[in-house]
């Protein structure tokens, strides 16, 4: 009898398993190959535009990707630096040998969590509570709840031309049974697709014919607990180099040959917008004459280049043909043929935003079983899906992100609110509060939930403590401290391009200038450095920003208030009045906690909303032992 059982040992699932173990309960992990715990089958990249935040916000929480990452990388990079705070992030690639075996290390390590070799065929479930597993040979393993981490495994088949095969990523074992009895349980399922492009004998490749993309000369990690940092003159770069018009009229003359386009009859998946195969770029962005094409190193143990941008899935000689038109791969040799994948996943609407299941208490679900995409999606679900189930185990509150305060609340609130009928990617455009979710104060948003949790241990938290004082008693320090009019205080400032001072002003005030850092500031009052980088970095932001980050605050309580309208489960949506139609249907499938929510859901419109607000204050008035003076008014919810 285990507390929590998890099924998978990808990147959701060691985040999913990590989570309750640590925090005291008796985890069991069962997957299919120990040595493909942490497994990357496509690019073992981590990190990128709001993906790197993500994995910021895990290590905030207490989870193990940024650490493991910081370890493992061979490249590691800060994107965007010459644009605001709210879209910076860091990017590494990481060491396909190195990241698994570290991760394997960590989890079979870990007190409280045992890990097993065995496939899931069936749920035991009685009177809609999980039960257990049972697994391929029929042994049953009872728990308290499941959570499924599946990935892009249930009945999964590889596809290249008009060739498939039931297969995992990378010739692994597929699950052929689970996803149909999760709908046997009433569960809907999508088919999706994702593929992965080839991969090139490093020693074939001619980077003379390509430019070079090193990694930074700057120390930089995704754990806030790091503190040895890899040799930057150890970091391998990447290579960038472009399609051309010979590579398009390959791919157009042989578009019917592939997978997506007619060699497959009746496919019935539907690929990532974000991530499209080159069939797809060449298709729907016939205007340009190139795209890009990244060589990425893949290990230091392994020979081998992955083609970022050429997923495909055309015939094996097409995609020679293709890939030695491209400058540099000439005379490459492929080691591994592109392929595409599809794959079952669930309806994420059928989840609460604990990621727990509507229909079966206690069995729980994260990753691209919930319809996304990347390592970083699925592990940061796979966190909140392991937390979430051991609170409920411990009788203790659930713990639901909002949209103003991770990532990982925008992607969990997308899902169970909006759905996806293709696979999900971050990106900061989905954030309308992107100025608060930052690659640097991700510990400042989250790292007391993962103390209060238990993720989070004394001395990580007392650290963090010490940071968030120095920077606030700093911040205090310099709005007392004068700067008054002097020739050598204004010499200083024209050497710099900033206006002399012509009266005296706060320290404080003069580095809301955009050209005015904080060293400036030292220097001036004649000072020495005593605050780390984050420390200085994070005074900077919140200065400069601070009329900015004052308005999204005031977007931000507008958007609680509507939060903290809690929606009764029991509520029936057809009885209420002059409700559209496909209101009624959204919100009875969906089953919204709260008004915020209610509102976000797709063909849910304003007239909507206010006339359930208006329903809600009598729904409450006619509700036995609730005193609706004690609530605040409807009227004041209904937007504008």
């Amino acid at each position: 009898m285990y507390d929590i059982i998890v099924i998978g040992g990808g990147h959701a699932g060691c985040e999913a398993s990590l989570a309750p173990a640590r925090m005291g309960l008796k985890t069991l992990l069962i997957t299919s190959k120990i040595s493909r715990i942490g497994h990357m089958p496509c690019n073992p990249s981590i990190g990128g535009p709001a993906k790197g935040i993500v994995v910021r916000e895990l290590d905030a929480l207490g989870g193990e990707m940024g650490r493991n990452t910081d370890k493992s990388h061979i490249q590691m990079r800060m994107l965007n630096t010459g644009k605001g705070p709210a879209v910076r992030a860091l990017r590494a690639q990481a060491d396909k040998v190195d990241y698994p075996k570290n991760m394997q290390e960590t989890l079979l390590n870990q007190e409280n969590l045992t890990v097993i070799e065995d496939m899931v065929d069936d749920l035991i479930v009685e009177d809609h509570q999980i039960k257990g597993v049972i697994l391929e040979n029929k042994e049953r393993i009872e728990s308290k709840a499941v959570i499924l981490t599946a990935g892009t495994y249930m009945k999964s088949r590889v596809m290249i031309s008009s060739e498939t095969r039931i297969s995992g990523p990378d010739n692994e074992r597929p699950s052929l049974g689970l996803s149909d009895n999760l709908r046997r349980l009433g569960f809907i399922t999508l088919r999706l697709k994702t593929g992965t492009p080839p991969r090139v004998a490093i020693e074939t490749v001619d980077f003379s014919k390509t430019e070079p993309q090193p990694g930074d000369m700057e120390c930089f990690a995704f754990s806030y607990d790091t503190t040895e940092y890899k040799p930057l003159e150890n970091q391998v770069p990447c290579y960038l180099t472009y399609t051309n018009a010979e590579t398009h009229k390959i791919i157009m003359d042989n578009l019917s040959k592939s997978s997506m386009y007619g060699a497959i009859e009746k496919i019935e998946s539907r690929g990532p917008r974000y991530c499209p195969s080159i069939e797809d770029k060449i298709v729907r962005f016939s205007d340009k004459p190139r795209h890009q094409i990244f060589l990425e190193p893949e290990s230091l143990h392994i020979p081998e280049i992955y083609v970022q941008g050429l997923s495909t899935s055309l015939p094996r000689d097409i995609q020679e043909k293709i890939i030695h038109t491209i400058p540099g791969l000439e005379n490459c040799k492929i080691v591994r043929y592109a392929y595409a994948i599809e794959y079952d996943a669930i309806e994420p609407t059928q989840l609460w935003p604990t990621l727990e299941s509507k229909l079966v208490f206690g069995l729980y679900f994260a990753g691209q079983v919930n319809g996304t995409s990347g390592y970083e999606e699925a592990a940061g679900q796979g966190i909140m899906a392991g937390i979430n189930a051991a609170l409920k185990i411990q009788k203790k509150e659930p713990l639901i992100l909002h949209r103003d305060e991770a990532y990982i609340g925008v992607m969990i609130d997308d899902l169970v609110t909006k759905g996806t009928k293709e696979p999900y990617r971050l990106l900061t455009s989905r954030a309308e509060y992107r100025l608060f979710l930052r690659h640097d104060n991700a510990d400042i948003r989250l790292r007391e939930y993962g103390y209060k949790i238990g993720l989070i241990d004394e001395e990580r938290y007392k650290k963090f403590n010490n940071k968030v004082n120095n920077i606030e008693t700093e911040k205090q320090r310099l709005s007392q401290v004068k700067i008054n009019p002097s020739k050598s205080t204004n010499e200083y400032l024209d050497s710099i391009e900033s206006s002399q001072l012509k009266d005296g002003i706060t320290a404080l005030n003069l580095l809301k200038r955009p050209e005015i850092t904080y060293h400036h500031i030292i220097r001036l009052l004649h000072e020495e450095v005593k605050l780390s980088k984050e420390e200085i970095e994070q005074i900077e932001i919140q200065v400069k920003y601070e009329g900015y980050l004052r308005k999204t605050t005031s977007q931000v309580e507008k958007m609680l208030k509507l939060e903290e309208k809690l929606i009764p489960l029991d509520i029936d949506y057809n009885k209420i009045l002059n409700l559209a139609i496909e209101a009624k249907q959204k919100l009875t499938l969906i089953r919204p906690l709260t008004i915020g929510q209610a509102q976000r859901i797709s063909g849910v419109n304003p007239p909507d909303i206010s006339i359930l607000l208006i329903y809600l204050e009598s729904f409450y008035r006619r509700r036995k032992g609730v005193e609706i003076d004690e609530r605040e008014s409807a009227c004041e919810f209904i937007p504008e």
